[in-house]
């Protein structure tokens, strides 16, 4: 039998332990780099991120319209390292409350940048107000270029006027901010264009028919020459042009079928980074391909099929 002062002794023990190993536990560093989820579970926590990756003042926040960053991405990691921290700061001086999403497209099958900035809409509607639909090899130059919530419609801030490269009236590539609900006006975007090229300009007819006007910017003084500074790299970089099957009589033609509702899709990880300071969030996603509505996700099946084909180069 325990005397009554060892049953003391020992409890006083017991509560001591407890305290060390709870303030042991306290100042542990968790790690939340990573996630397998495909939404956000956990919005006030969420949030909090976002104000502090976007290094905006906490004044006003809660009546602030918030901008998802959506950039579609395959092996472009360089362009990556001058993007995420180059937008950040240039956005910050804006004052405009936004995070980055890298939509990385991980499956085997050409790249389909439509289908990426439709699963990048999806997984942010949530908490965001509008999107940015931004290729990551085009950094804007001019401070004039407004990020801020599109009121009246679809705002093109690479307007053909501006753009280096495309100059045509219906262009809507390179970066086009889009309100959350207009978007969904539109059903997303075409998820039929593997391969590179002409998703945008499907996505203009898309904008049209949903009864929305396209806004560009006014009142910049700067030109072609030096809006925005493109660096892609060309020569190190091939774009993936082939065309196989039928894709291009396709592809030409407007497309009624597909969109958000028709999109299938994995994300199969989440993961938080920081480059230079700048804070993004990669999802790393898997497409699916129909083949026998879309083959061209493959231009190499031609050949098991005893067709010719030119293979198409990496994006």
């Amino acid at each position: 039998m325990f005397s009554r002062a060892t049953y003391i002794r020992f409890f006083s023990i017991c509560v001591v332990v407890c305290f060390i190993i709870s303030c042991f536990i306290s100042v542990i560093p968790i790690s939340l780099e990573s996630c397998n989820c495909d939404n956000f579970s956990d919005k006030s926590s969420f949030l909090h991120t976002l104000d502090a990756a976007s290094s905006v003042e906490d004044e006003g926040v809660s009546g602030r319209k918030r901008l998802a960053v959506l950039v579609p991405f395959r092996d472009r990691f360089e362009e990556l390292l001058q993007f995420a921290p180059y937008m950040t700061e240039f956005l910050n001086r804006q004052k405009v409350l936004h995070k980055i999403f890298v939509l990385n497209q991980v499956d085997r099958f050409r790249f389909n940048r439509a289908s990426l900035i439709n699963v990048g809409f999806l997984y942010t509607k949530t908490l965001f107000d509008y999107i940015a639909m931004h290729d990551v090899d085009l950094l804007p130059n001019n401070g004039n270029l407004s990020y801020a919530f599109p009121e009246k419609g679809p705002f093109h801030v690479a307007s053909p006027q501006l753009h280096p490269k495309y100059h045509y009236p219906t262009f809507v590539g390179g970066i086009l901010l889009v309100r959350r609900e207009h978007f969904e006006a539109t059903r997303g975007m075409s998820n039929r264009y593997w391969g590179w090229g002409l998703e945008d300009d499907e996505f203009y007819t898309r904008i049209l028919d949903a009864g929305l006007q396209v806004f560009r910017p006014e009142n910049i003084t700067t030109g072609i020459e030096n809006t925005f500074k493109h660096i892609h790299d060309r020569a190190h970089r091939k774009r993936d042009t082939a065309k196989c099957f039928n894709q291009r009589e396709i592809t030409r033609k407007r497309d009624r079928e597909t969109g958000l509702h028709t999109l299938k899709y994995d994300i199969t990880s989440v993961n938080e980074l920081q480059i230079d300071g700048a804070r993004v969030t990669v999802l790393n996603i898997a497409l699916h391909c129909d083949r026998s509505k879309t083959p061209w996700c493959d231009c190499d099946g031609e050949l098991e099929n005893g067709k010719s084909s030119t293979k198409p180069k990496k994006h």
